[in-house]
């Protein structure tokens, strides 16, 4: 690359010396040639003569070499090609970036944790006994619910003439039991004081035990209408909101 640069520039400077001389510096270096010429002729060849000729053709050209050199070099600092464009530079950075760190920290984002939702309460029925309603279908529609969300069955058996139905039902409607029979449990209330031989029935069904049976007659079941437990058998717990509450927590699952 340094010779390509170095010839056009000293075939330039050595043309602009030829055409630069004036006219009468030409004149005398050519009457001095033929001094020299004569010179020669009588005395011989001279080496002197050689010597100091070349200098005069050599010197420019010396000067044209040490002064294109600094010139090639500031060439060679100041192209753009010799020093990293910043296209280059952005180019390589941006090839060096870290593309997985990205990706990285996109991942690393945590995901949000799937949470069901719990149940809404079930319905708690009111106060009394309804004889005229289908006890049956009741308890089938309790025991289709308790399949679908996991609750227990209560079957309370009671007459709306029954001093402690009366007192259980004032219990049931307490805020703190109200709360643990709508989570924990489907209640079904059946009639058993007036005539209904369908519903007197359906308690021999869950409480096969016969004879006389005290009211309120409390009875759990799972939801394949299995008896987990029977007050008939067992006896009732007290009536009181500590009483019942310990017994539906105690069958709740």
């Amino acid at each position: 690359m340094t010779s390509r640069i170095l010839r056009p520039v000293r075939a330039g400077h050595a043309a602009r010396s030829r055409s630069a001389a004036p006219l009468g510096v030409r004149l005398p270096l050519a009457a001095a040639a033929v001094v020299a010429a004569g010179l020669c002729a009588a005395c011989g060849p001279s080496s002197e003569t050689t010597g100091s000729a070349s200098p005069t053709t050599a010197g420019p050209s010396t000067q044209v070499l040490a002064a294109a050199t600094p010139s090639a070099a500031a060439s060679t600092e100041a192209s753009p090609s010799a020093s990293a464009s910043p296209s280059a530079s952005a180019t390589a950075q941006a090839s060096s970036s870290p593309t997985p760190a990205r990706t990285q920290s996109g991942s690393a984002a945590p995901k949000p944790a799937r949470t069901s939702a719990a149940p809404a309460p079930a319905r708690v029925p009111g106060p009394g006994y309804d004889s005229s309603a289908d006890a049956q279908k009741q308890i089938d529609a309790a025991l289709a619910a308790a399949k679908a969300d996991g609750r227990m069955v209560l079957l309370d058996f009671g007459a709306n003439w029954c001093g402690n139905c009366k007192a259980a039902d004032k219990v049931f409607a307490q805020p703190q039991t109200a709360a643990i029979l709508g989570a924990s449990y489907h209640l079904v209330k059946i009639d058993i004081g007036g005539n209904s031989s369908a519903n007197s029935a359906l308690l021999r069904k869950y409480s096969p035990s016969g004879g006389t049976y005290t009211m309120p007659v409390l009875i759990v079941v799972n939801s394949s209408g299995k008896v987990r437990t029977d007050t008939h058998a067992t006896g009732n717990p007290s009536l009181t909101a500590e009483g019942i509450n310990a017994f539906l927590r105690k069958w709740a699952s």
